[in-house]
């Protein structure tokens, strides 16, 4: 049986800059120290028991799994203070204002995205080119989890580091009700960039299946594919770094 697929079915796609170098370079570096993090901190909290009959002083495993821990705690905050910077100098697809809900509209965007991705209505398409609303404002939740387990995890560093930067934060044990508290505070932070994590990396490999617009390569090139329409609608305040393909 032959089918026959008419002009209609095909869409006139553009070649978009979307994410500068910076913005990849701050998802990966924040990716790696999300993982060596939580690797190193489930370690830390629930400490396997190991047995050696080499001797003990010739052993420093978890003096390893503590400096890997905090050598990336420090790259993932001067990481996040960078982003918080780039917020303000990036280009409109890095603008807070992608993040943060300011108008109606974000919000009508962001039901609309539920029900594609929730209630799967398939004649809907999204028609964002940086992060659509409900992304951009799970992000901003995630920016606050990434302030708190920042401020937790120098809280329960402080107790154990002369470093001035790392005293600056003694106060947070005693605000929280004590180091038992914040220690469950941060562990509880672990699992949500787990989660995040699990969820996150499920929607770009959906999307760039369902949409086909290199969602997967534009964290590495930085270059999405938006649909003619779609780009249109969003003309305004576009990047100079475009072509049509």
């Amino acid at each position: 049986m032959t089918t026959t697929t008419s002009s209609a079915d095909y869409k006139k796609l553009r070649r978009v800059f979307v994410w500068e170098l910076p913005v990849r370079v701050y998802h990966w570096l924040n990716a790696l120290a999300i993982v060596v993090l939580c690797a190193t901190g489930y370690l830390i909290g629930n400490p396997p028991a190991l047995m050696s009959q080499s001797e003990a002083s010739f052993r420093y495993l978890f003096g390893t799994i503590r400096f890997l821990h905090f050598a990336a705690a420090y790259i993932f905050f001067f990481n996040f203070l960078f982003r918080l910077y780039w917020g303000f100098v990036g280009n409109k697809y890095a603008s807070w204002k992608n993040f943060i809900p300011t108008n109606k509209e974000f919000f009508q965007e962001m039901w609309e995205v539920l029900k594609i991705d929730i209630l799967l209505k398939k004649e809907r398409e999204h028609m964002s080119v940086g992060h659509n609303a409900l992304a951009g404002f799970i992000y901003f939740l995630t920016f606050i989890a990434f302030l708190v387990q920042c401020v937790t995890g120098f809280g329960l560093y402080a107790a154990m580091s002369t470093w001035w930067f790392a005293e600056l934060f003694v106060w947070v044990a005693d605000w929280v009700g004590g180091d038992f508290t914040l220690r469950n505070i941060h562990h509880v932070a672990m699992w949500f960039f787990i989660v995040f994590a699990i969820i996150h990396v499920y929607l770009v490999f959906y999307h760039d299946y369902v949409e086909g617009r290199g969602e997967i390569s534009s964290m590495g090139g930085g270059w999405k594919f938006i649909e003619e329409e779609a780009f249109e609608k969003q003309r305004e305040g576009v990047d100079a770094y475009t072509n049509t393909d």
